[in-house]
């Protein structure tokens, strides 16, 4: 079969033999087997899988059009210390989980007013995407929220959650090249950042 084929119809029966939790703390681990529809015909093996059960989450991109600044963020990540990364403080976009009830527009503005201490204005959509769909179930709805960077709070989090978090006002020209240098490291920072380069005239033509 030639590897140029159009991309066709996806096999579509998938058969859940088992579900269980495999781990309950603070966070959650679910261990599938499953049997699901191949490409050529037929059904697989039974294929057991845990996933992280993570669910789904907002990222926030604060950008003030009129000084043409972003407002980024500072905090300590478990995951990034795990691995000895040089340096466990990451830079990153605002974030947060959505809770049950919330849209996801309301968890980018909430997330933004925790994390930075500003209130959202105008807001944009920018994509959505599976984070590591091989192994957990994080799903992200990346914005761009309309942000005032000058009245940013230097430190800020929600306590009760133990966030220690420090809030960086830049030019988007220092924030690129912070990417450039590879001292942003996280996945949703890496898109927004790579969407406003693409796409900041014309938002800042919009929003101004």
């Amino acid at each position: 079969m030639s590897a140029e084929n159009k991309i066709s119809p996806a096999p579509s029966a998938v058969e859940v033999i088992s579900k269980d939790v495999a781990f309950n703390g603070y966070f959650r681990i679910d261990r599938y087997t499953v049997q699901h529809e191949k490409f050529a015909g037929g059904m697989s093996e039974p294929l057991s899988r845990e996933i992280f059960e993570r669910g789904p989450s907002v990222g926030a991109l604060a950008y003030d059009p009129v000084s043409d600044k972003v407002v980024l963020i500072r905090q300590f990540r478990i995951g990034a210390y795990a691995v000895d990364w040089k340096d466990p403080w990451l830079i990153e976009t605002i974030a947060g989980m959505v809770e049950p009830g919330e849209t996801t527009e309301a968890v980018a503005r909430r997330e933004t007013l925790e994390e930075t201490g500003l209130e959202v204005g105008r807001i944009k959509h920018v994509c959505q995407y599976f984070v590591s769909p091989g192994g957990a179930t994080e799903f992200v709805d990346l914005y761009c929220v309309e942000v005032d960077a000058g009245n940013a709070s230097a430190i800020a989090g929600h306590h009760a959650e133990g966030e220690d978090i420090q809030t960086l006002v830049m030019s988007v020209d220092d924030a690129l090249a912070l990417m450039a240098e590879n001292r942003i490291i996280n996945a949703v920072t890496l898109i927004a950042l790579q969407w406003l380069a693409l796409n900041r005239d014309s938002l800042r033509a919009a929003w101004r």
